[in-house]
């Protein structure tokens, strides 16, 4: 990590005040000081604007976990975020998304999904690969997802395009129980 060790007794009423929702936020899950957030609660007025909108995307979308997971994952492999790519990978399978699919997905392959995944992946690709959604994926993604349903699987993906470039701005390291998904990447 190219960030200094932070402690927790050492963080300014802001900083406390970022972490501490964080903490909350996650009920005892990853949160914290790790991946995207240990960046994050140094720059207090920014962080917790970034992890409010986190929250949104995760906890209050519409969306099924199975098509957020897909869509962040497709980010994740654009952009190699280690970090990003292989806590929402374990997040992926949880919600149902086929294992094989998730490791073509990770070796940059099309995952050959179905459904609302394989639109999820669609919508994902092109914003990333393309910055804009073709017109037959659109009118799917549309009336698969809805109006607000397509706008908050557009915003996850834009929020997660900004967890990838911080995490890899500032080398966040991988938790060691992990494996790298891209031991050649960056």
């Amino acid at each position: 990590m190219r960030l200094s060790d932070l402690d927790p007794a050492d963080l300014t009423p802001e900083q406390q005040e970022v972490y501490e929702s964080l903490r909350n936020r996650a009920q005892g899950a990853l949160p914290g000081l790790i991946g995207p957030f240990g960046v994050w609660v140094r720059a207090p007025k920014v962080g917790g604007a970034v992890q409010a909108l986190g929250a949104a995307v995760r906890f209050g979308s519409s969306l099924a976990e199975n098509v957020k997971e897909v869509a962040i994952c497709t980010v994740g492999e654009f952009h190699q975020a280690k970090f990003e790519f292989a806590a929402h990978k374990r997040l992926a399978r949880r919600a149902g998304v086929d294992e094989a699919a998730l490791e073509r997905m990770q070796r940059g392959q099309d995952p050959e999904l179905e459904g609302d995944e394989a639109l999820a992946y669609s919508v994902a690709s092109q914003l990333v690969r393309e910055h804009k959604i073709d017109t037959a994926t659109y009118a799917a993604a549309a009336a698969a997802f809805g109006e607000e349903g397509l706008i908050e699987l557009v915003t996850t993906v834009g929020y997660y395009c900004v967890v990838s470039l911080t995490l890899n701005a500032f080398e966040v390291p991988l938790l060691e129980s992990w494996t790298d998904p891209f031991p050649e990447g960056p």
